[in-house]
């Protein structure tokens, strides 16, 4: 075993879990699931069937990962942020055949208290901004705040808010200097 896990966690048969992750208090891995490399994973999480998790995906404290649910390498789980996998629940019906996929891609910082309805794809990068209700997809960069999210602005891949300049539509990063280009409503690095 590569990986390190606390003692009230339970891990059921038939995970895979990566080299060096960590699994800390209470938590639930269950059977079905995959988890990359160097991950660490809060107390009291619950990673569901078939959720599927990069390397180096880091989740904060009482986040529950439901299946549907794959996080690409480097993504960030606020605490107590929400995934849903069903878009009209209920108790009576049985709806474990309609769970609907969610993709958050590499790099994409979700904040504390976040919900994320299912069916959407947040982008690379993009940061969610803490409390914020995703109901439609999050492009590559962004970054969205508010009940339903909307997008304010954009962000480098450190995280950090992308001023464009008006003539050449190009921003650095004032921690990493890594240019962005603005084309046609999307950002791409440039250096």
């Amino acid at each position: 075993m590569d990986y390190f896990f606390h003692e009230t966690a339970v891990i059921d048969k038939d995970c895979i879990i990566g080299k060096g992750t960590k699994i800390w208090h209470f938590s639930h891995i269950m059977s079905g699931c995959a988890i990359g490399e160097n991950c660490n994973i809060g107390q009291n999480v619950v990673i569901s069937p078939e959720v599927k998790l990069g390397n180096n995906v880091k989740i904060q404290n009482n986040v529950s990962v439901y299946t549907g649910v794959i996080c690409e390498d480097d993504v960030f789980l606020g605490p107590s942020c929400v995934f849903t996998n069903v878009i009209n629940p209920r108790s009576a019906i049985n709806r474990k055949n309609e769970y609907t996929k969610t993709l958050v891609c590499k790099g994409a910082s979700i904040g504390a208290n976040a919900t994320i309805i299912c069916g959407h794809n947040i982008g690379k990068y993009a940061l969610i901004g803490a409390g914020a209700v995703v109901t439609k997809n999050v492009s590559d960069y962004a970054l969205v705040v508010g009940n339903p999210a909307k997008q304010i602005g954009w962000v480098s891949e450190y995280g950090h808010r992308l001023n464009f300049d008006k003539v050449t539509n190009k921003a650095i990063c004032p921690e990493s200097k890594q240019e962005y280009l603005l084309e046609n409503g999307k950002i791409k690095r440039i250096k």
